[in-house]
C-alpha cells in the first residue's frame, strides 16, 4: 500500500465518520482517537506548510464539513 493510498483511506474513514455521526471524532473516546489524531495532525502539517498541494484541496472539504459539525456552547 502506498502512502497516497493510506492517506486516502484515512481521509475516507474520517469523512464517513462525520457523515454518519454528524460530529467530529472525539479525543475522549478510545475508538475514535485514531481518527481524531489524524485530523489534528493533518491540520497542523498544513498550517506549518509541509503538505502536498493536492491533498490540501481535498482536506479543505473535510475541514468545511467539520466546521458544520462544530460543537456549540450550550450555556450561551
Amino acid at each position: 500500500m502506498t502512502q497516497e493510498e493510506k492517506w486516502q483511506m484515512q481521509y475516507d474513514q474520517v469523512k464517513t465518520f462525520m457523515e454518519v455521526n454528524h460530529r467530529r471524532p472525539s479525543k475522549y473516546k478510545p475508538e475514535e482517537l485514531r481518527l481524531f489524531n489524524w485530523f489534528k495532525h493533518t491540520k497542523k502539517m498544513i498550517a506549518k506548510g509541509d503538505y502536498h498541494p493536492d491533498r490540501i484541496e481535498k482536506f479543505a472539504l473535510l475541514v468545511e464539513m467539520a466546521l458544520k459539525y462544530r460543537r456549540k456552547n450550550q450555556y450561551e
